[in-house]
């Protein structure tokens, strides 16, 4: 498996935003071709180390790096994409993270 991590900073509009993000953020990324499936954090993100004013974190599940590859390619990935600008226009107000997941630990 292979995951997607989008985190936000703190919209200047958080109200706007949410509306923007759930009415349709959310029910275009869903058709994304081979999306597996799609996490979002709940409530206050306390970062730990490092963040700064983190407010929303998307997560998405895809088969491979590929399938993330192949997705973001395709006319609902590029529609994703512009429409993440929507949400935040400059660059310094998200961050992104693909990688491959490993387990490193499982307590069953």
């Amino acid at each position: 498996m292979a995951r997607m991590v989008v985190i936000y900073k703190t919209p200047a509009d958080p109200a706007a935003f949410d509306k923007h993000y759930f009415e349709i953020h959310i029910p275009l990324a869903k058709n994304l071709p081979g999306l597996k499936s799609y996490e979002v954090s709940k409530g206050p993100i306390v970062a730990m180390a490092g963040a700064t004013d983190p407010y929303l974190i998307g997560t998405l599940h895809f088969e491979s790096m590929a399938a993330i590859k192949e997705a973001f390619a395709s006319e609902c990935g590029q529609a994703c994409a512009a429409d993440r600008r929507i949400l935040a226009p400059d660059d310094n107000d998200v961050q992104m993270f693909l990688f491959d997941d490993q387990i490193a630990y499982s307590a069953s």
